[in-house]
């Protein structure tokens, strides 16, 4: 879509902080961090939420996201870490762009994600 911000940022038309990329996907950091690392999992094609999001790109983006997690680890950023997808608006979606935020934790955060 042209107006999103998302397909903006994956055609290099607003700058992000990249920290992963593959055919498929990249990897960014998020704007408005809940913790240093907080970062974001998008699909390089536009799709509204995940329901719109093709099966067959599941494999290639849970192995995004175990990539992304296990270097937040490695580098001291994480001790573990949240997965979280809102979709439609109802349920906080506010890019109409399927995401997942990959938030890092440690022991004592005092972090609250609804469960």
């Amino acid at each position: 879509m042209e107006d999103c911000i998302f397909c903006k940022i994956v055609r290099g038309e607003i700058p992000a902080e990249k920290v992963y990329e593959d055919d498929n996907f990249i990897g960014i950091l998020d704007a408005n961090p809940k913790v240093e690392g907080h970062t974001l999992i998008i699909p390089k094609k536009h799709f509204k939420t995940l329901l719109d999001m093709p099966n067959s790109l599941g494999n290639e983006m849970t192995e995004g996201v175990k990539k992304i997690s296990l270097k937040l680890i490695e580098d001291g950023k994480a001790e573990g870490f949240n997965l979280v997808a809102n979709n439609f608006e109802v349920a906080g979606q506010i890019v109409p762009h399927v995401h997942f935020h990959i938030i890092p934790r440690k022991k004592g955060d005092g972090l609250k994600i609804l469960a």
